[in-house]
């Protein structure tokens, strides 16, 4: 039976039998028969995403008292979902990812002799509400780069990615049968937290699952 460890472009945890391209962590969810019994470690910051493998480190999922594996479809997944590059295992996307989000929200105070804490301070402000539910924002189709997800006011629950000129429709095997852009509503909700949507503006360019094309 597969783990409540697969997370959605809506910061959700699912259980599913689809497996997927990125390991991340958001601190310790589960409790020691491996259930998930929250969501979100408050005072936990460091939302990062993994590459499955680095230095032949081997993990048991779901450890009792370690930290919770979760898994993401793709990387523009985990950037909806709150998450960032991790320092370690992915060093290079991580510094691209800082300079891009530097560049993108030179208002946040935040500069390049910043700790990485600084940051995550302020993600941790876009991707959650007081009461731990995703924050979105609303916006413009059109002013939005690819690489971000959205919704639309009459499909709320339908996370769709928006990639070269279309949106794309995510389930956790991969997506579906894209729709054009010109043809939906111009005003939408942006799930992707607003900072890091001004990173991908500057220029990150995160790894999309192959079933939305090469």
């Amino acid at each position: 039976m597969p783990l409540q460890n697969r997370v959605t472009p809506f910061g959700e945890l699912v259980a599913t039998p689809a497996r997927g391209a990125w390991m991340g962590n958001r601190g310790r969810l589960h409790d020691a028969e491996r259930r998930i019994v929250r969501r979100v470690v408050p005072s936990y910051r460091a939302w990062v995403t993994c590459v499955l493998e680095f230095r032949a480190r081997r993990r048991t999922v779901m450890t009792p008292g370690r930290y919770t594996e979760l898994f993401f479809l793709d990387e523009a997944t985990a950037l909806a979902a709150g998450h960032r590059p991790c320092g370690e295992c992915r060093r290079a996307d991580f510094l691209r990812f800082k300079n891009a989000w530097l560049s993108g929200n030179r208002d946040r105070g935040v500069g390049e002799t910043s700790t990485i804490s600084a940051l995550d301070r302020e993600l941790h402000r876009d991707r959650l509400e007081a009461d731990g539910r995703q924050r979105t924002t609303e916006g413009v189709l059109d002013t939005l780069p690819d690489g971000v997800f959205v919704t639309l006011p009459d499909r709320p629950d339908e996370a769709l990615l928006l990639w070269r000129g279309a949106l794309w429709s995510w389930t956790a095997a991969g997506y579906e049968a894209p729709r054009r852009r010109q043809d939906v509503t111009p005003r939408v909700t942006i799930l992707t937290p607003r900072s890091t949507v001004a990173a991908v503006s500057a220029g990150y360019a995160p790894a999309v699952h192959e079933s939305a094309g090469p």
